[in-house]
């Protein structure tokens, strides 16, 4: 009796187990984590895109004389006036040229009655060739005087109207109207064609640009037309319109120049700093959503889902950010299916079950940051 009472549990135990069925094993498929993915894709990029540069006119005429050897008399204008096309700015002594006038004229009229007479002269033997009452040699002899006489008239002449253009050049104009940047020339100093430094600058129509210094990339989102807020060295911000882009880049700098004309005022120095803001800059990057991109010690990288439906780890190197979205400047190509969510615990080669999110159906415009190239130093 106290054997059976001893098998009892033993048996007892034995029946539980028999009547036990053991779990079935989970596939891989079955343990796969849904995950949601988004496609790669461009979207719209708009910002602003900042540059510095140099106040410069926008054409600069120099005023040099025109004949040489004659002293200064009067200096009409000096910086900072505005002249008018043609208008007299030095006025050389004209007491030299005055003699040589008088002169040339006499000499002129002298020419004229010499060569008046040799005509009349030769006129009357015009009908006597080979009539006997002179000989041709005397007939073709007052010809040759008359000819002779007539290009002495023409000379005296030409001497005589180059004199009369000298004097007229006394008067040194303005050749375009405009504001005066410098000038260099003193009451007393000689007048030399050949002088390295010209009298006068003129800042044509007196308009100034700003010629703003940009990075190849930014160049390329400038466009004729666009519109810039320039702060000037007083601090005053005046809009510009982007008059020229630079068709090539500075070897030395790797910097572009954009010239944006500026309205006409005289707060507005040529020679001065200013800082020019694009605000319409727009155009398309590939861009990912921000919740898509982990930053680790390896740096930034996404989750690319596979066609057959494994995640494999992807590097990027992001750049510009906004909206939601960050440009992606190295990364898959475009149509690649990423993960949304990089917070997600995933290895590579992990299986998903992946799901279309609702980010890549309508993507947000990345706004561009500012950015302002370094000034080059040297022209």
């Amino acid at each position: 009796m106290k054997r059976l009472l001893t098998l009892l549990p033993v048996m007892a135990a034995l029946a539980l187990a028999g009547c036990h069925k053991p779990a079935p094993k989970s596939t891989e498929a079955q343990n796969a984590r849904a995950v949601r993915v988004v496609t790669l894709a461009n979207v719209p990029i708009t910002g602003a895109v900042a540059a510095a540069g140099d106040l410069v006119p926008r054409e600069e005429a120099a005023v040099l004389p025109e004949v040489t050897g004659y002293r200064v008399s009067k200096v009409l204008v000096d910086v900072g006036d505005t002249v008018k096309q043609g208008q007299t700015l030095v006025i050389l002594d004209p007491a030299l040229i005055q003699a040589q006038l008088a002169q040339a004229e006499a000499n002129a009229s002298q020419a004229q009655v010499q060569a008046q007479q040799a005509a009349d002269q030769a006129n009357r033997v015009k009908d006597l060739d080979n009539a006997g009452v002179l000989s041709q040699e005397a007939i073709d002899q007052r010809r040759f005087q008359a000819r002779a006489a007539q290009a002495t008239a023409n000379a005296q002449a030409a001497a005589l109207k180059d004199l009369r253009t000298r004097v007229n050049k006394l008067s040194v104009t303005a050749p375009v109207g405009g504001l005066v940047l410098e000038r260099t020339v003193r009451p007393g100093d000689m007048s030399a064609t050949a002088a390295a430094t010209p009298w006068f600058r003129l800042a044509r129509d007196s308009e100034i640009e700003l010629a703003a210094q940009l990075s190849e990339d930014d160049l390329a989102k400038i466009r004729p037309g666009m519109h810039a807020e320039v702060t000037l060295p007083s601090g005053e911000v005046v809009t510009g319109v982007v008059r020229l882009v630079s068709p090539q880049i500075d070897n030395s700098t790797k910097l572009g120049v954009v010239r944006v004309h500026l309205p006409v005022g005289r707060n507005i120095r040529a020679g001065g700093y200013g800082r020019a803001v694009f605000n319409e800059v727009s155009g398309s990057a590939l861009a990912a959503p921000e919740t898509a991109v982990r930053y680790d010690a390896d740096g930034a990288s996404v989750m690319v889902v596979g066609p057959d439906k494994r995640v494999k780890h992807y590097p990027v190197l992001t750049g510009q950010r906004g909206g939601g979205y960050v440009q992606l400047i190295k990364g898959p190509p475009p149509g690649s299916r990423i993960v949304q969510n990089a917070a997600a615990f995933l290895l590579d080669g992990d299986l998903v079950n992946p799901t279309e999110g609702t980010a890549a159906a309508a993507p947000a415009s990345v706004s561009a940051p500012v950015s302002t190239p370094v000034r080059a130093t040297g022209k």
